[in-house]
């Protein structure tokens, strides 16, 4: 209970966010399905979200030939510009305020501004002095300026929200509506049996006799369309179901040959989940039984890691390692708590085994500023340098992260691997010879302990600088106080009857794509598929697996297709997506995954209700 709850606190902070994304966008259009059409319109729309984006930032989210983007495009660029913290404008101000009195003139402002960096008109100087010059002397009080500007955020933020409290029909409409994922509405909506549970054909924003109609006019389809282009699919799945009724673990199973391997899922800045791909050798044909699931790394027995909560399974495909073309053999959809498998015989010969998870437990948050900053580095009453206690604890955990094969030691190849995530390099032959020549070392690979020293001896290098190091934390998954909120590490497990297996780690470029693939297949081939209602060439499969939902939309016309999903019936779910209302734009001819879908509380049951509904091309 205590890790959904921590995982109920950070749903909630991710749907805060996405409120305040399409409160910023209703500001500024109508509807969230309409697009952005000018660098103008991106920079109004950052601005009612609090950003105050530079030409250059504008520059970079619009480049030359982009004609349009839209609102999920929005919800990413909002994650990256980051609101201009006041300690930080103080500090700059400071550097400028040669007398130390807490004013800068306007002159001396003026020349800096129009002089360097992203130039300023004549004009914009003055308006700043207008807003600033309190005393009306031609000097800036740039800490009133600052307090103002934290007030002007603020009140933008604040401002786009009421309004959109304000006016239900626009909370409701189109991308990201909101589930309601607080701790008590848990347990405070009864489920509806599925039977019960009808797709809705009426738009809620439909004019009542008598009524005077609002002149934004709602995105959703009209009732009519609605009923003619609709499909809709209802599942309850029980409560507590973390059990596969299914499960046979073999009774010999200890007497298997195994082997077994560790790797981890890391958060991109665009959203996207990477890890490890690797390669298994099966030498004969023989009864395999596979397994994956999340590495506790708590030292406290009644009080595991918090991402024990998120989901893993594991592809095995065959194909060309250095092509996208693959072919699915298997994928774990069974499940015994945190653990997912799969029995069965494989061929002799050579697999690649994709790790996978639905993002559902593990997406990316809007990062907060710590309420504290933990300390990388400290002086001792010589003046040497030496990691602080917190930051030993973080290396240990990304130690056994990386440590493969769980040997206790970090071979090149391992090391390679942690280098590749931090700095995009590798360490070569010559250089992993100094490292042992200067670092703890054990059977020619790093210990614990020389990985601690060789962390040391770069916070030397800096002088006690920790920039570079906190650059490495925050690529593998950590936060400013040191919590690891954006990785979840795994352990696989390869059992073999009769042969010893071997399983190495890869990284291929093409990895994504063919996990993107094995997962369509798999969907595809497990769940009947539906057209939507007046598009044959439009095909929606649901998949219903041991603890989750997934569903993947077909379009085999010769035009891109816009299909607007809405979970909104749906009852103690969380979507990858999310939001429970969203749109997905599918080109010609082929296969989108739409979403995954989870309990966001296992002890209760749990619905699963998607209308999905064709948006006429305009």
């Amino acid at each position: 209970m205590h890790i959904e709850y921590i995982f109920i606190m950070q749903r909630s902070e991710e749907e805060r966010f996405y409120m305040t994304c399409r409160a910023a966008y209703l500001s500024v259009f109508r509807s969230s399905l309409v697009n952005m059409t000018s660098k103008d319109q991106l920079c109004s729309v950052l601005q009612h979200a609090g950003r105050n984006p530079s030409q250059k930032a504008l520059d970079k989210y619009w480049p030359p030939g982009t004609k349009k983007l839209n609102f999920d495009d929005f919800c990413e660029i909002l994650k990256k510009e980051k609101t201009a913290e006041p300690d930080q404008l103080m500090r700059i101000f400071k550097k400028f305020d040669a007398n130390c009195d807490g004013y800068i003139s306007h002159d001396e402002l003026s020349r800096i501004l129009t002089s360097s960096g992203e130039k300023m008109s004549p004009k914009e100087v003055d308006e700043i002095f207008s807003l600033a010059d309190v005393n009306k002397d031609g000097k800036l009080d740039y800490a009133e300026f600052c307090r103002l500007l934290e007030s002007t955020v603020e009140q933008c933020q604040n401002t786009a929200l009421e309004n959109l409290e304000a006016d239900a029909k626009l909370k409701r409409q189109n991308f990201g509506n909101q589930l309601d994922i607080s701790p008590q509405s848990l347990g405070s909506q009864p489920e509806l049996p599925a039977s019960e549970i009808q797709p809705r054909t009426e738009p809620e924003t439909t004019q009542r006799k008598g009524m005077r109609q609002d002149s934004r006019s709602s995105s959703r389809p009209s009732s009519a369309r609605s009923r003619r282009s609709s499909s809709s699919t209802a599942i309850t799945m029980g409560a507590g179901s973390t059990k596969s009724g299914r499960l046979a673990e073999p009774i010999s199973l200890q007497d298997w040959h195994h082997t077994l391997m560790r790797g981890c899922f890391y958060l991109e800045e665009d959203g996207t989940i990477v890890s490890l791909q690797y390669r298994l050798i099966i030498p004969e044909t023989t009864s395999v039984y596979l397994t994956i699931r999340p590495l506790n790394l708590s030292p406290i027995p009644d009080k595991p890691s918090p991402w024990m909560c998120v989901d893993t399974a594991l592809y095995v495909v065959t194909g060309n390692v250095t092509k996208e073309d693959s072919n699915l053999v298997c994928f774990t959809e069974l499940r015994d708590k945190e653990r997912f498998l799969w029995r069965g015989e494989l061929n002799a010969g050579s697999y690649l085994l994709l790790p996978f998870t639905t993002g559902c437990r593990l997406m990316r948050r809007t990062r907060k500023t710590a309420t504290k900053t933990a300390q990388l580095v400290s002086r001792t009453q010589s003046g040497e340098l030496e990691l602080t206690k917190e930051f030993k604890a973080a290396l240990s955990d990304i130690f056994e992260m990386i440590d493969l094969d769980g040997s206790g030691l970090l071979s090149l190849e391992e090391y390679n691997f942690f280098e590749q995530r931090t700095s995009g390099e590798k360490c070569d032959e010559d250089a992993w010879a100094i490292c042992k020549e200067n670092f703890d070392t054990r059977k020619n690979e790093l210990t614990r302990q020389g990985f601690m020293e060789l962390n040391l001896m770069e916070a030397n290098d800096r002088e006690g600088d920790p920039r570079d190091l906190w650059l490495t934390l925050e690529a593998m998954g950590y936060n400013r106080s040191l919590e690891m909120v954006e990785a979840c590490p795994f352990v696989i497990a390869v059992y073999c009857e009769d042969v010893k297996a071997t399983l190495q780690a890869v990284h291929l470029d093409s990895g994504i794509k063919m996990l993107n693939s094995a997962v369509q297949r798999s969907i595809t081939s497990k769940a009947e598929a539906r057209s939507l209602k007046g598009h044959e060439n439009v095909l929606v499969y649901t998949y219903k697996g041991e603890s989750r939902i997934s569903s993947v939309i077909a379009n085999k016309s010769n035009q891109k297709v816009t299909v607007h999903i809405n979970n909104e019936q749906s009852k103690n779910c969380v979507s990858s997506r999310g939001m429970s209302v969203f749109a997905v734009e599918v080109p010609a001819r082929t296969k989108m995954v739409c979403q995954h879908v989870m309990a966001l509380n296992e002890q209760l049951e749990w619905t699963y209700n998607s209308v999905e509904t064709i948006i006429p091309s305009l």
